[in-house]
C-alpha cells in the first residue's frame, strides 16, 4: 500500500528547521530558548558568585539591597546574594521543571487521547469522561491544592504541573484520532488482518507526530508560568533553590525601593515563554497542513 494521505502528512526536520529560518519571530525565539539552555547548562562556569552566598559588602549600611554595579551586575537581593548568579541558577530549575513536567503531561495526554479516540466504547467513554472531570477544575487552583498537599519540592512541583496540564492534548488527540481510526486507509489495514497495535504504531502515530510536537513545545510556555506562579505564591520550588518565580516572591517587598529585583526575573519570565509560544506557533504553522495550503 501506498502511503495514506492524512490531515497531518509528516514533514521531514531538514525542512521544518529550513522554514524556521526564514520566520524573523521564530528566529528570535529560538536564540532566546538557546541563551537560556546554555546559561542553565553551564551554570556553574557562568555564574559570576555563588548564588547562595550572602555578601557583606552586598547589602547598604542600613541593609538594603545594591543597585546593579561593577561586582554585582543585576544588583543584590534581600540577603545580599548576587541576583546575576541566581537568575542563571533558576534558569536551570525553570528548564528542567518546563521539559520535565511538560513531557510527562504530553506523554500522559497521549496515551489518553490516543486510546480513547482509537478504542472508544466503554474505555473511551471512561477515559474521555475523567478528562472532562480534569478539565472543570481550574488548573491553578488544582495546582495549588496539590502542591499544598505534598511538600514542595523540585521533582514534586513537576509532578503537580504535569498532573493539571495533560488534560489539553488528551482532548485534542482524542479528536485526531477518532477522525483518523474512520478513515478509509484504516479501514482497509483492518481488513487485511492489521492488529490494532500495529495500526496506531505504523498509521496513527505518525500522522499525530506534528501535533504532539507544536503542543509539546507550547506546553513549556504554560509549565514554565505555572512553575513561576507556585513559586511566587511560596508553594513551588522551595528557597534556598533558586526559580525565577521564588526570586520574586523573596523580594516583592523591595518593589518600590529595589525594582530590577522584581522586574529582572519577571522580564526573563516573559521572554521565555514568549520564545516558546513564538516558536510554537510557527511550527503550527508549518506543520498544518491548511496553513500551508493558504501559504502556497
Amino acid at each position: 500500500m501506498g502511503e495514506p494521505s492524512g490531515p497531518t502528512r509528516p514533514i521531514r526536520a531538514q525542512s521544518v528547521f529550513g522554514r524556521l529560518l526564514h520566520r524573523p519571530m521564530a528566529v528570535v525565539g529560538i536564540i532566546i530558548i538557546a541563551v537560556v539552555v546554555l546559561a542553565a547548562l553551564f551554570a556553574p562556569v557562568l555564574t559570576p558568585h555563588d548564588p547562595n552566598e550572602q555578601y557583606f559588602e552586598g547589602l547598604t549600611l542600613e541593609g538594603a539591597p545594591l543597585g546593579p554595579n561593577g561586582q554585582f551586575w543585576f544588583g543584590t537581593d534581600l540577603l545580599g546574594r548576587d541576583l546575576l548568579s541566581r537568575l542563571i541558577v533558576g534558569a536551570q530549575t525553570s528548564l528542567i521543571i518546563g521539559v520535565v513536567a511538560n513531557g510527562l503531561a504530553v506523554i500522559i495526554g497521549s496515551l489518553v487521547g490516543i486510546t480513547a479516540g482509537y478504542f472508544r466504547g466503554i474505555v473511551g467513554a471512561v477515559l474521555m469522561r475523567f478528562t472532562d472531570l480534569m478539565m472543570s477544575f481550574p488548573a491553578l487552583l488544582l495546582a495549588i491544592v496539590l502542591a499544598a498537599i505534598f511538600r514542595p519540592s523540585l521533582w514534586i512541583v513537576a509532578l503537580v504541573i504535569a498532573m493539571v496540564n495533560w488534560v489539553q492534548i488528551a482532548r485534542v488527540l482524542y479528536t485526531e484520532t477518532r477522525s483518523l481510526s474512520e478513515r478509509e486507509f484504516i479501514e482497509a489495514e483492518r481488513s487485511l488482518g492489521a492488529g490494532s497495535m500495529l495500526i496506531l504504531w505504523r498509521h496513527i502515530l505518525p500522522h499525530l507526530v506534528s501535533t504532539i510536537i507544536v503542543w509539546a513545545t507550547l506546553g513549556i510556555s504554560t509549565t514554565v508560568l505555572l512553575e513561576a506562579t507556585l513559586s511566587f505564591l511560596g508553594i513551588g520550588v522551595r528557597p534556598p533553590t533558586p526559580s525565577w518565580g521564588n526570586i520574586i516572591f523573596e523580594n516583592q517587598t523591595y518593589f518600590a525601593t529595589a525594582p530590577w529585583l522584581v522586574f529582572i526575573p519577571g522580564a526573563a519570565i516573559l521572554l521565555l515563554s514568549l520564545a516558546f509560544n513564538v516558536l510554537g506557533d510557527a511550527l503550527r504553522d508549518i506543520l498544518d497542513p491548511t496553513q500551508q495550503g493558504r501559504a502556497a
